[in-house]
């Protein structure tokens, strides 16, 4: 495989589990043993360059884990990641997060050039101190800001604008390959839009990649290339974007799907969900969607499904793998 087809980045059956701390009681005098989250559970999945790749589920289904284990702020705890070679240096590839919230991840001290300027200093990707000014103010109106706005602290800006600057910090540092968690979750949705246009225009321009999370269907939608959707910790069904969207296989992808306000067929068939999501630390046997699942049998119950490829989708469900084949 040569370095233009390699993907980006591929992740082999990757898990995160955390022990969750037990008083001193419990863990020498009532001998309780030790609770874990398995906040994911083997995942695989490969993102080629220049695409955007989308994971979406519900709080806590373990997608913003993915996101912080792929920058290396938290390590797998089994599997790997294996990123494509950067273009043009040594080494893999330069990645960098935009955070959820734009106002807790910018230094309220620092002003925003200074914010920007960092990573060139610190990566030494500019000679002198004049060409890191000259790169920072580009990278200002890069994201539609202005030279003017370097002198000023975040706590100036609207939310839209501070998303802008951290997407400037992140290009700072001449990234290929950007994890974007909720980029957009804290903001108004007209500004929302402006944002993800914002990401598109400079993937094409600058042929990043991306990792997309989000619970934000209207906004997978617009920027996917590819969609996983997880569950527990695990994904239940990958697919080409348009496959996701007009022909969702998985019980869960259709009642997320089913969930999403529609003006234009509101009577239309919803997938009924029996009770709440289960909880990470004592997850169902078997598929762990089966307490929700109006299809779910005793198979269901008690076995674990695998992966099952029908036509463009990746699914786990017994029933579906037992439609394809029949």
């Amino acid at each position: 495989m040569s370095a233009c087809e390699q993907p980006a980045l591929k992740a082999s059956d990757i898990a995160c589990w955390f022990h969750l701390p037990q008083s001193w009681l419990d863990r020498t005098m009532l001998g309780k043993p030790s609770r874990m989250v398995k906040a994911v559970d083997g995942i695989s999945f490969e993102i080629p360059r220049g695409t955007t790749f989308s994971i979406v589920g519900e709080s806590g289904c373990g997608k913003s884990t993915v996101a912080r284990m792929v920058v290396g702020l938290q390590a797998p705890t089994r599997g790997k990641f294996d990123f494509a070679a950067g273009r043009g240096r040594k080494g893999r590839l330069r990645t960098q997060m935009i955070f959820q919230d734009p106002f807790a991840s910018l230094n309220p001290r620092w002003r925003v050039g200074d914010i920007i300027a960092e990573p060139i200093r610190e990566l030494k990707l500019s000679d002198n101190r004049k060409g890191t000014e000259r790169r920072m103010h580009e990278l200002l109106d890069t994201v539609g800001l202005g030279s003017r706005d370097a002198g000023r602290y975040p706590h100036e800006f609207s939310g839209g604008q501070r998303q802008r600057i951290s997407i400037a910090r992140a290009l700072a540092a001449e990234p290929e390959f950007l994890v974007c968690d909720e980029p957009t979750s804290a903001l108004d949705v007209s500004v929302q839009a402006q944002i993800l246009n914002l990401l598109a225009d400079l993937q094409n321009d600058l042929g990043l990649t991306y990792l997309f999370i989000s619970h934000n269907l209207s906004a997978v939608r617009h920027v996917s290339d590819r969609v996983a959707v997880m569950y527990l910790g695990r994904i239940v069904e990958e697919a080409p974007a348009d496959e996701i969207f007009d022909r969702p296989r998985h019980p869960y992808t259709k009642f997320l799907l089913g969930s999403v306000p529609d003006l234009l067929h509101p009577d239309r068939e919803r997938v009924p969900v029996a009770v709440d999501l289960p909880s990470p630390i004592s997850p169902p046997p078997g598929c762990t969607y089966h307490p929700r699942c109006p299809l779910a049998s005793h198979e269901c119950r008690t076995v674990a499904p695998d992966p099952s490829l029908v036509a463009a989708s990746t699914v786990r469900c017994h029933h579906v793998a037992q439609a394809r084949v029949s």
